[in-house]
């Protein structure tokens, strides 16, 4: 196997160096007149004309000039819910293979998103280039004979009537892994299938001593649940007792930062932590090199990018684009500016609001960081709240009280007396006077956040903040949702969706 490493490594290193080097703003030409080309003759684009906008002079500037911003319901509404009639050429030629289930962070109704062959292709070589990268992190030749943990959702998947399936990306995405891989992957197929969550975790648990794990992959918290759940199967004090050539992790779905602290506790030794942006529309970015944790955008593989400044005055109160904010492309993006992204792929989104915001950390190289979600953006009074401003507010109460929280949300609600507060509640075991730690929270975001401090001069009467067990969030995602795979914790939320969250802590704290 040693033997086999080496040759694994000799030939990342050889295909690193045939990688293509364009320049990303001419592959993300490249790929819209391939995708104009490819869908000309659907009902999508001939409504739009897409061989015209191909024609033009200036594709980019046509394209964003005739198609509207579609977010998942318009999209479905107008097109995709052809594809569940029976409609074929819809927004991409013949008919998708898989839906992706997306519930997403809000509502408990799932999102069927279309997932094509040429997507299916698309995240494949995505993946690929993942691997290649791996050579820029210094990772020795035994490190890939080990075994891979992809821990998403179900691979068993869901026949349709109409002979299509569907599951969540993730279990999609492992349910076409390549045979020369299967070899690596765990937990393997049989205990991939298994629907329940925790029925799954127990048999990992099982059969933990019998792998030889090199490298996790997964969303954080799940990932550290499932972790958890083998140190104390085993009664051990860290992963690395039954997992000792554990090297690299890489995280998915959500920023790494709010989990950071725990993930590290149930280590025993350093591991390289890679960041991906694995959606349910598509392979969006993945980190390439160790200097950072941006990601780079995977500007070759069916996807083609445009942003949105993400600006109050454009975008409307559920979190969806006016129709008159303006899109950039990528030659023309600035660094440190949050931007909406905007997608459209081989699977048939057009000018698809996927609800994430990002900022450039390398325009060259096209790096980014997702910096939150346009729902989870919070301008009560003025605040202008992003989920990256939050998390920092999480690192800083987690160095002040020496403590973890790994979840949150939040709601911006009057009171009693009807004056406007910021209502937190924070997962962790931190025994400390709750005002207590409003005021350190409220003091720490009017030091980060000048608009904040303007509102708590105003109409924002402060802060209140909640402590509850972080198993109280899991709950709530199995209540609302499913354990496991894509599922994700919402950070804000509306009102009505308070109320049913503080009932159900209730009722948990009662029970």
């Amino acid at each position: 196997m040693a033997v086999l490493g080496g040759i694994i490594k000799s030939v990342i290193d050889v295909a690193n160096i045939f990688v293509d080097t364009d320049n990303h703003v001419k592959k993300q030409q490249k790929v819209l007149k391939e995708l104009l080309l490819t869908a000309k003759d659907t009902q999508f684009g001939k409504k739009y004309n897409f061989k015209s906008i191909s024609d033009s002079e200036t594709p980019e500037i046509k394209f964003a000039e005739t198609i509207p911003y579609f977010d998942y319901k318009s999209i479905n509404e107008k097109w995709w819910s052809k594809l569940h009639k029976g409609e074929k050429n819809v927004t991409w030629p013949n008919s998708p293979n898989y839906f992706a289930l997306s519930s997403g962070t809000t509502g408990k109704e799932s999102k069927r998103i279309p997932v094509t062959v040429e997507m299916i292709e698309a995240i494949r070589q995505s993946g690929i280039r993942q691997v290649l990268a791996l050579k820029n992190f210094d990772l020795p030749s035994s490190f890939f004979e080990r075994e891979i943990m992809m821990l998403g959702s179900s691979t068993d998947l869901h026949e349709r009537d109409d002979n299509k399936l569907e599951g969540e990306i993730s279990g999609i995405s492992a349910s076409n892994i390549p045979f020369w891989f299967k070899g690596y992957y765990k937990p393997g197929e049989e205990i991939a299938k298994i629907d329940n969550w925790e029925e799954r975790v127990e048999k990992i648990a099982k059969k933990a001593k019998s792998w030889d794990i090199g490298a996790l992959s997964g969303i954080p918290s799940w990932i550290e649940l499932m972790l958890q759940k083998v140190i104390d199967y085993h009664n051990l004090n860290h992963i690395h007792e039954i997992w000792p050539n554990l090297q690299v992790y890489t995280s998915g779905g959500v920023a790494f930062g709010p989990y950071e602290k725990s993930f590290k506790s149930l280590l025993g030794k350093e591991v390289i932590v890679i960041d991906t942006y694995l959606a349910s529309e598509g392979y969006i970015a993945t980190q390439v090199r160790p200097e950072t944790n941006a990601m780079q955008l995977n500007t070759d593989n069916g996807i083609y990018f445009e942003f949105v400044p993400f600006k109050p005055k454009y975008i409307n109160s559920d979190g969806t684009l006016k129709e008159s904010a303006p899109s950039i492309t990528l030659s023309q993006v600035e660094k440190n500016q949050d931007y909406v992204l905007i997608i459209s792929t081989v699977s048939g989104a057009w000018r698809y609001l996927i609800g994430d915001t990002i900022e450039f950390t390398d325009v060259e190289r096209a790096e980014i960081k997702i910096t939150g979600r346009t729902k989870f953006f919070l301008n009560t009074v003025g605040s202008q709240l992003s989920v990256n401003k939050m998390d920092d507010a999480m690192r800083s109460l987690e160095n002040h009280f020496n403590t973890q929280i790994t979840e949150y949300t939040i709601c911006a609600k009057r009171d009693k007396d009807d004056d406007f507060y910021h209502n937190w509640y924070l997962g962790t075991n931190l025994k400390e006077e709750e005002t207590k730690v409003s005021e350190v929270l409220d003091t720490f975001l009017k030091e980060a956040n000048k608009n904040y401090k303007v509102a708590r001069s105003k109409a924002l009467e402060g802060v209140k903040v909640n402590l509850i067990p972080v198993e109280i969030f899991h709950k709530w995602n199995e209540h609302n949702k499913k354990k496991g795979g894509q599922v994700k914790m919402e950070r804000v939320m509306g009102k009505e969706k308070f109320i049913e969250w503080e009932a159900f802590v209730k009722d948990q704290q009662n029970n």
